[in-house]
């Protein structure tokens, strides 16, 4: 199988009680912004080049809020997707990959965590829980 890693940031409103998500237009699905780190890129930098992708906004990373994988055997791959808690630092919110992305909204946290039923315990116990100290120590 081959290894893909992907990751999602999780961006809340002031209040946390709300989300950013995008509608992904391939699987019409709703998802937080991310996809998959490109050759030579680090986790944080996927992140952070995806989430401009998608919705138009700069972002800061933080800690690792979830990790996660699935085995796909239909297309041979074994995806670890980790998701970052991030913030918003700037842009502006538009759709920049119409052929990608069809909406960007603030989803209440009942309603995403319906959408997006992966995150075991939901993504208010990921707001609210320990986020995993993320360290790029590069080149070695």
């Amino acid at each position: 199988m081959n290894r893909v890693d992907v990751t999602y940031s999780l961006i809340t409103d002031k209040s946390k009680s709300k989300v950013l998500m995008v509608k992904n237009i391939d699987r019409s699905s709703w998802s937080l912004p991310g996809g998959a780190v490109e050759r030579n890129e680090t986790l944080e930098q996927a992140a952070i080049r995806e989430a401009k992708e998608e919705t138009g906004l700069d972002i800061k990373v933080y800690g690792i809020v979830a990790v996660n994988e699935c085995k796909f055997e239909k297309i041979n791959e074994h995806v670890i997707f980790i998701t970052f808690r991030a913030e918003i630092i700037g842009g502006n919110k538009e759709i920049v990959r119409p052929k990608e992305i069809s909406e960007i909204a603030w989803i209440d946290l009942e309603k995403a965590d319906e959408l997006m039923p992966y995150y075991k315990d939901g993504i208010r116990k990921l707001i609210e829980g320990n986020e995993i100290t993320y360290f790029n120590e590069g080149y070695k």
